[in-house]
This record gives structure tokens, C-alpha cells and sequence, in this order.
């Protein structure tokens, strides 16, 4: 195995080599600090805002593939053998870029700081989908926050692009094959091993690299989106080194299907499992572009999510209901629990040192089997849970054999309501009994006040959603 000592990757058209780097170096700083590309704005820096938004470019299966991410809390290292655009590589020669042009016209713009942001949110959308609808705009741009200009002047810009087809000379595509060789040209199949005073990082090669790795420095912060590890370093401001990125591996990154349900490796991002998870699981397709904006979606795994242990995370309680399974991985040995018993306690996890999640398989749903999953945050879009509740139901000849009720933001972790699915098995499915088992919430639940709602409000919605579960499902016993 050999050991490189430098990440490389492209910064709009320029190659960049770098040797020494803090590995929690944020790329909006190495862009505006030491680069001096200040059209990426600093808003939020907690990946909330849009402001810092740029193109990460990527191999996969050898394709080149452009996606916004969030330059506030994407760190440098992650960035290996990638291309990343930033809104100075728009204008050439003088002239505005084509979203840029629309912008002027349809007059998207007032005070011009999250303009940047908003411009690269919609030239990553025009490059995947130049006829993307007003729907697909306005997801697009869920991640991307304006306070003074509103977003109908920008979503006519986007459309005026999207109905004559403006990107289709863009520099981008027709420099693919290019910069799809300098990328391949890049990439030696070298671990990459960065030790400094700044602090320690490194990019496996494969698993069994991943491995060894960790055999070496189990307490290692192993990062792949690092969508919620940005804000450890931005707001808590914890020092997180030596650092194993892992989203460059394939192997965390399939997705397989068998008769029995999907196989999610770890380090699926969001964006990357919607596909599967609309085709067999089409009820999840709302909740999951609730989950963070496009940017967030572009960078977050299935698996850091489900590793974070947050109780208010939103994949849990979906994948607890539908009765998801661990594989984990520690040397040697592999095991596989269910979602339900990874989560101990607050912040605590059934992972050892050294140990990791290597994929999430989620079971199909049976045809007598409902299943429905309710997000409610302050903002329907790119917020955090205040209730995220999941509910599923075995029914034989119109009783319930079977219930799993799972919650977050009800508990110091994601859990299951168990004395309320034990008031509903065995029982009818009808409005009385959920009347009756909605009453045992209490008796699973002491649900805590803060600043997203009162444990009396949490306790209440947890009620109606069970209560709302029963009349979308009625109808079709």
C-alpha cells in the first residue's frame, strides 16, 4: 500500500496540490482567507443559509457529477481528487453567466449577499436538469435563504432558463471529458496521510485501509458528510482530530436490492438514495425533502445520521418503524442488531471503538403492513424536528398483530412508544382504540421544554399524529 502525502483536487480551473492543512479547514475560509475568492459569503456558517454555496464535482462509476454543497462546513481534505466552482468561475470574458444574466433581468436580486449562494443553487439544478419545473426550482433552493428579495423574481429567472434551454453551451459540459481526465489523472489508489502540527487526517484507500486505520487510532473521528460534524468545529468548536474521511470509499456507497428489502451502504448521501427510497418506499418521498435543503442532502450520509445518535434526527424513527437493521464492522468481525437497539442512551451508541456502520438494510413493506412517518419543525423545509414520529402496522383479519410506534424528539434518543403499541395489538383498527392507545403516550414519554417547543406541545402533537395515521390509513382496510 503507499502513502500519499498531499490532497490535490481542481479549484475552478486552476490544479491545487496541498501538503500542510488543518484538517477541519473549512473550505469557505481556504477560499476567501487564502484564496481570495470572496464571492462565497459567510451567512450562518452551520450549513443553514445557503450563502457559502458551491460546485463539488465528483467521480462516480467515472462520471463527472456537479452538486451544491454547503462551503461552510465541508472541510478541505474531503475534497480529494474532486473539482470545486465557485461563482467567480461564472463570468467570462466580460459576460455574465446566463443565470447570472437572468437574475439582472428578472431583477432576483436587492442586496446581493446571498446571490452568490442562490446562483450556484440553480447551476447545479440547470446542469443535472436544464427543463427542470417550478417545483424542482423551489427544492432547489430550499437550502438557500433571501430576506429581502423574495423568491418568486428568482424562480421566474430559473424558469426563463429551464424553458429555452441557456445552459446547453455552458463551459462546464463541454469541458466534461476534461476535466474528467484530470481527476482520473489525480487519482494513484494511495492512502492519503497528513500529520502536522495543524493536526492529523486521512483518506483510506478501501475498507480493509479503513480498517487498519482504525486498528491504529480507534478514537479516530471517522467523517463522510460531515453535515452535523461541521457544526462540532464551527459552534462547539471541539478539536476532532486525527480525522478519517470515508465518503471516497465505493464500497461504502452501494445500494443493492434483494427480494427482501434495499441495502444502503453507510456513506449514501441523501440525494443519492432518494431514487430507491421514491421507487419502493414512494410515502417517504415528501418526508424525505424535508430532511435539510439540497446542499445538506448532497452531503449527508445515511449512515453519519444514523451514527450521530441525535434524538431529533430524522432517519431514525422511520428506519426504527420499518424495522431497519445494522451491519457493523470491527476488524475482523461483523455483526448485525437492529436500528432500535444501537441507541443506549443520550449520545450513546451501541458502537465500539474501532468499530463502524458499514450499511443500513431496510425490509420492503408487506402488503398488510401500513406505514407512515410525520415530520413537524417550526419551518416544513430545511429544519430540525420538533416531532418526527413513525408509526407501522401488521393487520390479520382487521386486528393488529403487530405495532411499532417510533418517535424522535420525544426522549433523550430515538425510541419506540411501547406501552401504546401494546394497547393496539390484538385490537380492532379503529378510531376507538386509537382514542384509548394514544392515552399510554404518557406512560412511554417524559418529553423535555426548550427552544423548539414545550413538552406539553411535543406530548399533544405525538397524539394527533397517531390520531392523523388512523384517518389517512382507514380507508384502505
Amino acid at each position: 500500500m503507499g502513502v500519499r502525502n498531499q490532497i490535490r483536487f481542481l479549484l475552478n480551473d486552476e490544479e491545487v496540490r496541498l501538503k500542510d492543512l488543518s484538517p477541519d479547514l473549512s473550505l469557505l475560509d481556504y477560499l476567501r482567507l487564502n484564496k481570495d475568492l470572496i464571492g462565497t459569503k459567510e451567512g450562518c456558517n452551520e450549513g443553514d443559509c445557503g450563502a457559502c454555496t458551491v460546485l463539488v464535482g465528483k467521480l462516480v462509476a467515472g462520471r463527472l457529477i456537479y452538486e451544491s454543497v454547503n462551503a461552510c462546513i465541508r472541510f478541505v481534505p474531503s475534497l480529494d481528487l474532486c473539482h470545486i466552482i465557485t461563482i467567480e468561475h461564472l463570468k467570462r470574458n466580460d459576460v455574465l453567466h446566463p443565470i447570472q444574466q437572468a437574475m439582472v433581468e428578472y431583477h432576483g436580486s436587492q442586496c446581493g449577499f446571498c446571490t452568490p449562494g442562490i446562483i450556484m443553487s440553480l447551476y447545479a439544478l440547470l446542469l443535472k436538469d436544464p427543463n427542470a419545473n417550478k417545483y424542482e426550482i423551489e427544492k432547489a433552493l430550499q437550502g438557500n435563504l433571501c430576506r429581502c428579495t423574495g423568491y418568486a423574481p428568482i424562480i421566474k429567472a430559473a424558469l426563463s432558463l429551464s424553458k429555452s434551454g441557456g445552459l446547453q453551451n455552458d463551459i462546464l459540459l463541454k469541458q466534461r471529458e476534461e476535466i474528467e481526465q484530470k481527476l482520473n489523472n489525480m487519482f494513484d489508489g494511495n492512502r492519503v496521510e497528513i500529520i502536522s502540527e495543524k493536526g492529523e487526517f486521512f483518506i483510506p484507500q478501501d475498507i480493509a485501509d479503513l480498517v487498519l486505520l482504525l486498528e491504529q487510532s480507534p478514537n479516530a473521528t471517522i467523517l463522510a458528510g460531515s453535515s452535523d460534524i461541521g457544526l462540532w468545529v464551527n459552534v462547539a468548536h471541539k478539536d476532532i482530530s486525527p480525522i478519517i474521511f470515508i465518503a471516497n470509499l465505493s464500497e461504502l456507497r452501494n445500494i443493492s436490492q434483494s427480494t427482501k428489502g434495499i441495502e444502503f451502504g453507510a456513506c449514501v448521501t441523501y440525494s443519492e438514495g432518494f431514487e430507491m427510497i421514491a421507487k419502493h418506499f414512494p410515502h417517504l418521498s415528501e418526508f424525505w425533502v424535508q430532511i435539510g435543503g439540497n446542499q445538506i442532502r448532497n452531503m449527508g450520509t445515511l449512515g453519519g445520521n444514523i451514527a450521530n445518535g441525535s434524538p431529533i434526527g430524522d432517519l431514525a424513527p422511520a428506519f426504527i418503524a420499518l424495522g431497519a437493521k445494522l451491519n457493523l464492522v470491527n476488524g475482523k468481525i461483523e455483526r448485525t442488531i437492529l436500528l432500535e437497539d444501537f441507541y443506549i442512551a443520550y449520545g450513546k451508541q451501541d458502537l465500539q471503538k474501532g468499530e463502524f456502520i458499514k450499511s443500513i438494510f431496510i425490509p420492503f413493506i408487506k402488503e398488510n403492513e401500513k406505514h407512515a412517518i410525520y415530520k413537524i419543525s417550526k419551518r416544513k423545509y430545511e429544519d430540525i424536528s420538533t416531532v418526527c414520529a413513525a408509526f407501522k402496522l401488521e393487520i390479520e383479519n382487521k386486528k393488529i398483530t403487530k405495532a411499532i410506534f417510533a418517535f424522535g424528539g420525544m426522549a433523550a434518543k430515538p425510541s419506540r412508544a411501547e406501552e401504546t403499541e401494546k394497547a393496539l395489538e390484538g385490537k380492532t383498527f379503529n378510531e376507538e382504540n386509537i382514542k384509548k392507545a394514544s392515552l399510554e403516550l404518557p406512560n412511554d414519554f417524559a418529553p423535555i421544554d426548550d427552544v423548539r417547543s414545550s413538552a406539553q406541545y411535543r406530548m399533544l402533537l405525538a397524539q394527533n399524529l397517531l390520531y392523523k395515521f388512523f384517518t389517512e390509513q382507514k380507508h384502505e382496510q
